[in-house]
């Protein structure tokens, strides 16, 4: 049962890059989680190289009354930034915002079904 005090939001987390058009795949995700969920809130951040930044889109939500905060990290991989910056970020958001609870999921790439549709796009036949 939800509290209906309480107001979750998504943040779709991902490294960042130099090109615009990186972003893209994200984005779409996050449309993808609106289009399944429109009363969901859902935003991303970017570690670098890319606006908003994690404190920034976690202050802009905030601001509209959330909460609850769940992060998914888009990484493919476990490297350096979901092991070891994120976790660092996250101390910094708890400290910023005490009254705000924050779910840290697993980096996307950790998830099984990531793993089984990767496959099956390796597998299908493009002809």
């Amino acid at each position: 049962m939800t509290d209906n005090s309480s107001k979750h939001a998504i943040i779709l987390f991902a490294h960042g890059s130099r090109d615009a058009l990186w972003r893209r795949p994200i984005e779409a995700v996050a449309e993808q989680v609106k289009q399944n969920s429109p009363d969901t809130h859902v935003a991303c951040a970017y570690l670098e190289l890319t606006e908003p930044d994690l404190p920034t889109t976690v202050a802009r939500l905030v601001q509209t009354g959330v909460n609850m905060v769940r992060i998914v990290p888009m990484f493919l991989g476990v490297g350096r930034h979901a092991r070891e910056d994120l976790p660092l970020l996250l101390q910094d958001l708890i400290t910023q915002h005490p009254g705000v609870s924050f779910e840290l999921r697993n980096a996307i790439g950790e998830e099984p079904e990531l793993t089984r549709a990767m496959a099956a796009i390796a597998l299908r036949d493009t002809a």
